[in-house]
């Protein structure tokens, strides 16, 4: 009973971190906005993270676990970096 109800969380997550990612991605591309562009764009690392997450615990393997540490470091890295240069106009000083 334990693994079905497991199976069935991690299945129904991995769907509706899916369709948030379809979310974010027409936000991406259709956001009016440069703010709203670079929302999209976090709001689509921080899902495909989780469905990384997700389907490293779906599968048992641990390389997935690396894999979104990795990318949440270099996405939020990204992410701080378009702030910057949307608020100063360079991202170097």
């Amino acid at each position: 009973m334990t693994l079905l109800v497991l199976t069935f969380s991690l299945a129904a997550a991995q769907m509706l971190l899916g369709l948030a990612m379809g979310c974010a991605a027409f936000r991406l591309l259709r956001g009016p906005r440069a703010q709203d562009r670079i929302l999209g764009f976090d709001t689509l690392y921080v899902n495909a993270m989780l469905l990384l997450l997700t389907y490293g615990i779906r599968s048992g393997n641990t390389h997935y676990f690396e894999a979104a540490l990795a990318m949440a470091l270099l996405a939020f890295v990204g992410t701080v970096a378009l702030a910057k240069f949307l608020l100063r106009g360079e991202v170097i000083e």
